[in-house]
């Protein structure tokens, strides 16, 4: 297993988080140094983490985090991590990886395609694109630098819990996210359980 590069904190602030629906908590959001793929990424350190804390690694996305977008799952992810972490007492690390790594330009010509027919996997692929570019190097640097060795993931995509054991850190279990179904992602959904294995337990989803 390559060893890792080290990451540092570079600072630690408090900042009070307020969402949509009147829920409310303070994080202390984490900056970096020394990460290998030079983005700025933070941590969101919520409640009291134990020495097995609940992790989630929530890749940005600026349609559904930001602006409610009802094609995908992201932003009602994002809402109900914060809550489960905060309560148990976990990191939220958000990585700047938009679209699943192609950016939010590739990610909004991907939706024209998917518009005409194509699954999200497939595309990325049509605009010459990995289906998933994500490494999650830096989360596993982010976490060393944070001191957590060992985690219960909150996730539904196993890719995330075998990068992070490649990477020498100790996924106990993966925890699943709830299912944000709407009329507008069921295909994205469903192409996240049959393309990624993804475990979201809806039949319609999983049907062949």
């Amino acid at each position: 297993m390559p060893e890792l590069p080290a990451a540092t904190p570079r600072a630690r602030v408090r900042v009070p988080l307020r969402f949509h629906d009147g829920y409310g908590v303070d994080a202390d959001v984490v900056t970096f140094h020394g990460l290998t793929d030079g983005q700025e990424h933070v941590a969101l350190v919520l409640g009291t983490p134990s020495a097995n804390p609940l992790v989630r690694l929530h890749s940005e996305c600026l349609t559904g985090d930001v602006f409610g977008s009802a094609r995908c799952d992201c932003g009602p992810q994002l809402r109900e991590a914060v809550e489960e972490i905060a309560t148990r007492g976990g990191v939220l690390l958000y990585l700047r990886q938009e679209g699943r790594g192609i950016g939010l330009y590739n990610k909004l010509d991907a939706y024209a395609l998917q518009d005409e027919g194509l699954d999200t996997y497939a595309a990325n692929t049509a605009l010459g694109l990995p289906e998933d570019a994500r490494d999650y190097t830096s989360a596993a640097q982010m976490l060393t630098a944070l001191g957590i060795s060992s985690l219960d993931l909150l996730s539904n995509n196993p890719d995330k819990a075998e990068q992070l054991r490649s990477l020498g850190v100790d996924v106990q279990r993966r925890v699943p996210t709830g299912v944000f179904k709407t009329a507008h992602n069921v295909r994205y959904l469903r192409a996240k359980v049959l393309q990624t294995q993804h475990t979201l337990p809806l039949p319609e989803l999983s049907a062949g």
